[in-house]
C-alpha cells in the first residue's frame, strides 16, 4: 500500500518529492511507495450563516446570536480551491493508498488545514504527521524516517478548531450586531473580531491619549565644565528626587532627577550656581557588562526589521517564509520561542561550521574554536520550546546572492545566531558629580567599550568610545571651572503613535509593556494573537479602513474611533479589552497542551458571544447623552455628547413640525475627528481649520475649513469652506457693489453682473425672493491658470459662449488645453472643446494581424464644472 503525503503548498510537495526521490506523474508525484500532493493554503472553510438556514442571509437583530450546534465546513470560495480539494479527496479514496500523512506546516494552522480536508473528504485512513522545522534535505529525510502518529497532535488540532470556531462566533455575530446598530442603512460594515477589536482599541486609546495630552512645563539646568584635558557637560540633579521602586507606580510618571517643575526654583538654583567660578569633582568608575539579545522568534524579528528597515510585519513574515521554504536557509519562522532544544549543541556547532564560506565565517569559526558553544539556559532550554524553536540559520547557506530585502533579514538572523554564543561586551562606566555652592550637584556619565564581546559580530571594536569623558588630572586639583550655565525650558511630550514594531510588542504582552525578558516571556502566553497571525491582523485593520499608515505610524480612522466609543457606551467594552483577549489566547494554549478541553473552551466563547449580542442590542442608544464642559451659544447650557455627535440641549421645530437640536456637530466630519477642544474653538471663532485629512466619498483627501452657520431651517450646522484653487485668490474684503462696474445681465436671475476685484458676480441683495433658489452668476477672473478677459465675460453673458480661449492648464495632468466657456440654462458653466483634426486615412488603417480597438466616444462637450 502507498503512503499519501499532503503538503500545505505545491512548492513544499515538490521539495518533499525531490528528497524522497518521487518523480512527477501528472499533477502529483508518485512511485511505488508514495503519492505526494498538496493543498493551496486553506482549501476548506467554515460554512456561512445562510448555509445553515436561508433566514440568516438577511442581517437582522432578531436572528442573533447565530450559534450552530455543530459547525459545518465546505470548500473555500477561493479560485481553484474546490477543484484541488476534489483531487485530494479522490487520492484519499484510492484503494492502493493505506495511510495519509499530514505534511502541512508544523503548527496550529497546518493542523487545521489538514483536519478540514480530511473531515470533508470523509476519509477514515490512518493519519501520520510529518513535522518539519527546517526544509533542508537532511531535515526532510529525518522527518520522513520519524513520522509521528496523528494522535500526538490531537490537542493542537483541538486548539486550531477552537480558534477557528471562536473567531467565527464572535466575528459573525459581533459584526452583524454592531453594524445593525451603528450603520444599518449606510451599507458600511463595522467588522469586529476576537483579536482585531482589542488590537484596534490599543491604537485608538493611544490616539486619544495624544489628543487629550496637556503638556507640562519643566526646566533643566545644563552646565559646561572645563578641565585641563577638555570640557564636559553636566545636568543638575534635584536633591528631593526619589526613583520609584521596581513595580511601583510613580505619582508623576514624567518626573526625572534632572527636571525642575517650578520656574522660581529653577531661577533660584541658576542664580546660586552663577555665583560659583568652579565646582568640586568626584567620580566613580566601574566595569559593566552587556549580554547579547536572545535568538529571534517571529515577533521580535518583525519588530526589529520594522525599526531598522521600516518593513511591515507582513513583509518580514513573507521574507522569513521564503528563506525557510525557497532558499532552505533558515528554520521555520512562525514560532514564538526564543530558545533551542537542549540537545541542539552539536547541531549549532555544525551550522556555525557550515557558515565558514560566508562573509560571517570568521565570526562563526571563532565561536567554535573558543568553545563558546556550550549548554546555556538562555539559548538551550527545553522548557521554552513548544512546537518550534527559535529562528536560526540552517547548515545550508544560500548558494547565490539573495535579493536585497531577503539578504537583510538573513543577515539579522545569522548575526544574532553567532552573537549569542559570544561573551558579554564590557564597558568602563564613569559617573562624575560636579558640585557647586556646596549643594547643587551636576551629573555626567561616560562610557568606554573595553571588550567588544558579542558586539564584534556587529562591527564594534575594542576601545571604541561610546561617550568618553576628559580625564581628571592632578593639575585640576579636584576642581572644574564653570564655563557656561544654561536654563532650558522644555515641556513633556505626548506618547508616540504606534508603529508596527511597538504595536507588535503591545500585542505580544496584551498591551502591558514589559522590559524584563523573563516577565515578558510569561506575558507572551496571554498576548493578542500569535506570531503567525499578528501581521495579518494589522493588515486586516488597514484593509478594512480602521487604520491608516502615515510613514511608519499607525493612525486610527474616525470609523475606528466611533466603533470603540460605541462598544464602550454599549457596555461591551470587554470586547475591546486586550487583557481579556489575552486570557482567551492563554486558554487556547492550554487546549493545545491538553490542559483544557475543547467543549469547556467553546462553552465560554458561546457565553461571551451571547453577552456581546445582548450588550450591543441593549446599550449604546443614541439618547444616551453626557454633559461636557463646552457651553452652547444657543441656550448657554453645557453641550451634550454621545458616541456620534455633540449637541445643544435646546431644540428647534422646523417646517414639518419635527424638532431637531438647535446646534449639532457630528464627531466624524468626512473623516476628520472633531475633538472637544476643536468644538470649543469652533463655537468661539465660528470656524476652525484648515484640516487636510478630510476624505471625499471616493476616498480622496481634501483640505477645507469647518464653518458653523445656520441652514435654511435655522439650525446651526457645520459646512465646508474650501481654499481657493491654485492661481486664484480669495476676496480680501466684502465687495461694495454700489461702485462695482456692471458687465452684463445674468440670464438666470435677470440681475446685473458686477466686476469685483477677483471675479464677476451678482449682488446677492439684488436677487428677488422668487429667484433665491436659482444659481446666481459667479466666476473668477482666473480659471485653471488663465486670465479671462472682461470682453469675453461680456460675450458669455450676452451670447451664452466665449470665443475659443487658449492656455488653460489641467489640474490633474498639468497639460495645456484650449476650450470655449459656455453658460447652461441652470447657470452652470461648462467646457466646450473644438473638434479634433481628422487623422489621415493611411494612419487609420489596421496593422496586419492586430485586432481593431473600439474606443468610447470622447466627451468633447458638456463638461460641466463649478467656478463660483
Amino acid at each position: 500500500m502507498k503512503t499519501l503525503i499532503i503538503a500545505e503548498k505545491p512548492s513544499v510537495a515538490k521539495d518533499i518529492a525531490k528528497v524522497a526521490g518521487v518523480p512527477a506523474k501528472g499533477d502529483v508525484f508518485e512511485n511505488d511507495a508514495y503519492v505526494i500532493s498538496s493543498a493551496v493554503g486553506h482549501l476548506v472553510e467554515l460554512c456561512e450563516p445562510e448555509d445553515y438556514d436561508a433566514k440568516f442571509k438577511r442581517w437582522s437583530r432578531k436572528t442573533l446570536p447565530i450559534v450552530p450546534e455543530d459547525f459545518k465546513i465546505k470548500p473555500s470560495k477561493e479560485k481553484g480551491a474546490k477543484d484541488q480539494f476534489l483531487k485530494l479527496k479522490k487520492l484519499m479514496a484510492r484503494k492502493d493508498v493505506g495511510v495519509v500523512v499530514n505534511g502541512c506546516d508544523a503548527g496550529r494552522e497546518g493542523e487545521l488545514i489538514f483536519a478540514y480536508i480530511y473531515e470533508l473528504a470523509g476519509s477514515n485512513l490512518p493519519v501520520k504527521r510529518l513535522w518539519l522545522t527546517s526544509m533542508t534535505p537532511a531535515a526532510i529525510r529525518d522527518g520522513l524516517r520519524h513520522l509521528r502518529d496523528g494522535s500526538e497532535t490531537a490537542d493542537l488540532c483541538s486548539a486550531a478548531r477552537c480558534r477557528s470556531e471562536s473567531d467565527w462566533l464572535i466575528g459573525m455575530n459581533g459584526t452583524r450586531a454592531v453594524t445593525l446598530r451603528t450603520s444599518p442603512a449606510k451599507g458600511q460594515v463595522s467588522t469586529v473580531g476576537r483579536v482585531q477589536t482589542p488590537t484596534l482599541s490599543l491604537i485608538v486609546q493611544r490616539e486619544l491619549d495624544i489628543r487629550n495630552f496637556v503638556p507640562k512645563e519643566y526646566f533643566r539646568l545644563a552646565a559646561e565644565f572645563g578641565l585641563a584635558a577638555g570640557t564636559y557637560e553636566g545636568l543638575y540633579q534635584r536633591p528631593d528626587y526619589k526613583k520609584p521602586a521596581k513595580g511601583e507606580t510613580p505619582e508623576n510618571p514624567d518626573d526625572r532627577a534632572d527636571r525642575i517643575w517650578s520656574r522660581e526654583e529653577a531661577e533660584r538654583v541658576l542664580a546660586e550656581c552663577r555665583a560659583c567660578a568652579a565646582g568640586t569633582v568626584s567620580e566613580e568608575k566601574k566595569r559593566t557588562t552587556e549580554i547579547c539579545g536572545r535568538l529571534y522568534d517571529l515577533t521580535t524579528l518583525q519588530r526589529e526589521a520594522n525599526k531598522r528597515f521600516g518593513f511591515p510585519a507582513t513583509k518580514t513574515l513573507q521574507i522569513a517564509q521564503a528563506l525557510y521554504e525557497k532558499y532552505k536557509a533558515t528554520t521555520y519562522p512562525r514560532t514564538d520561542s526564543r530558545a533551542l532544544p537542549e540537545d541542539y549543541v552539536p547541531t549549532c556547532v555544525a551550522t556555525l561550521r557550515a557558515l565558514d564560506a560566508t562573509r560571517f565565517g570568521a565570526f562563526a569559526a571563532r565561536a567554535v574554536e573558543n568553545g563558546w558553544v556550550r549548554p546555556n539556559r538562555r539559548i538551550f532550554n527545553n522548557a521554552e520550546v513548544s512546537d518550534h524553536f527559535a529562528i536560526i540559520p540552517t547548515d545550508q547557506p544560500p548558494a547565490g546572492t539573495l535579493p536585497p530585502d531577503e539578504a537583510k533579514i538573513y543577515e539579522m538572523i545569522v548575526r544574532r545566531f553567532i552573537a549569542v554564543f559570544y561573551p558579554p561586551a564590557e564597558f568602563d562606566v564613569t559617573t562624575r558629580i560636579t558640585e557647586l555652592a556646596g549643594a547643587h550637584k551636576f551629573k555626567t556619565e561616560g562610557k568606554v567599550l573595553v571588550s567588544p564581546g558579542w558586539k564584534e559580530v556587529y562591527g564594534k571594536e575594542e576601545g571604541a568610545p561610546e561617550d568618553a569623558l576628559p580625564a581628571l588630572s592632578e593639575a585640576d586639583g579636584g576642581n572644574a571651572a564653570v564655563r557656561e550655565l544654561q536654563l532650558q525650558a522644555e515641556a513633556t511630550k505626548p506618547p508616540a503613535r504606534y508603529t508596527e514594531a511597538t504595536l507588535l510588542a503591545a500585542m505580544e504582552s496584551a498591551g502591558k509593556f514589559v522590559e524584563d525578558e523573563e516577565l515578558a516571556a510569561a506575558m507572551k502566553e496571554r498576548g493578542l494573537g500569535t506570531p503567525a497571525t499578528r501581521a495579518g491582523i494589522i493588515d486586516h485593520l488597514i484593509r478594512t479602513k480602521y487604520v491608516e499608515r502615515a510613514n511608519r505610524e499607525l493612525v486610527p480612522t474616525v470609523k475606528a474611533e466611533q466603533l470603540i466609543a460605541f462598544l464602550k457606551v454599549a457596555g461591551v467594552d470587554y470586547l475591546t479589552s486586550p487583557a481579556m483577549t489575552g486570557d482567551w489566547e492563554y486558554k487556547l494554549r492550554q487546549v493545545s497542551e491538553g490542559k483544557l478541553s475543547r467543549p469547556e473552551f467553546m462553552k465560554g466563547i458561546v457565553a461571551l458571544t451571547r453577552q456581546i449580542v445582548e450588550g450591543v442590542n441593549g446599550g449604546g442608544n443614541d439618547d444616551q447623552w453626557t454633559e461636557i464642559s463646552v457651553v452652547s451659544p444657543t441656550d448657554r447650557l453645557p453641550m451634550l455628547e454621545n458616541y456620534r455627535m455633540f449637541r445643544s440641549q435646546d431644540d428647534v421645530k422646523v417646517g414639518n413640525g419635527r424638532e431637531f437640536p438647535a446646534l449639532a456637530v457630528y464627531k466624524n466630519a468626512s473623516g476628520h475627528s472633531i475633538s472637544e477642544a476643536e468644538l470649543a474653538l469652533l463655537l468661539e471663532k465660528g470656524e476652525i481649520g484648515p484640516f487636510s485629512d478630510f476624505k471625499s466619498r471616493f476616498g480622496k483627501n481634501f483640505t477645507a475649513k469647518l464653518k458653523l452657520e445656520k441652514n435654511e431651517s435655522g439650525l446651526l450646522r457645520t459646512t465646508f469652506v474650501f481654499p481657493p484653487r491654485e492661481g486664484e485668490e480669495e476676496d480680501e474684503a466684502p465687495v461694495d457693489f454700489s461702485v462695482a462696474p456692471v458687465v452684463g445681465v445674468d440670464p438666470v436671475t435677470r440681475c446685473a453682473v458686477h466686476e469685483t476685484p477677483n471675479g464677476y458676480a451678482v449682488n446677492p441683495a439684488d436677487v428677488p425672493a422668487e429667484a433665491k433658489k436659482l444659481r446666481p452668476f459667479s466666476m473668477r477672473k482666473k480659471l485653471l491658470g488663465l486670465d479671462i478677459p472682461r470682453e469675453q465675460v461680456e460675450k458669455l453673458l450676452r451670447d451664452g459662449k466665449t470665443d475659443l480661449l487658449c492656455g488653460f492648464t489641467s489640474n490633474k495632468t498639468k497639460r495645456k488645453f484650449d476650450a470655449f466657456l459656455a453658460l447652461k440654462a441652470d447657470g452652470k458653466l461648462r467646457w466646450e472643446f473644438p473638434p479634433r483634426e481628422a487623422k489621415p486615412k493611411s494612419a487609420a488603417k489596421k496593422a496586419p494581424g492586430r485586432r481593431k480597438l473600439i474606443r468610447k466616444p470622447e466627451k468633447n462637450a458638456d463638461a460641466d464644472f463649478e467656478v463660483g
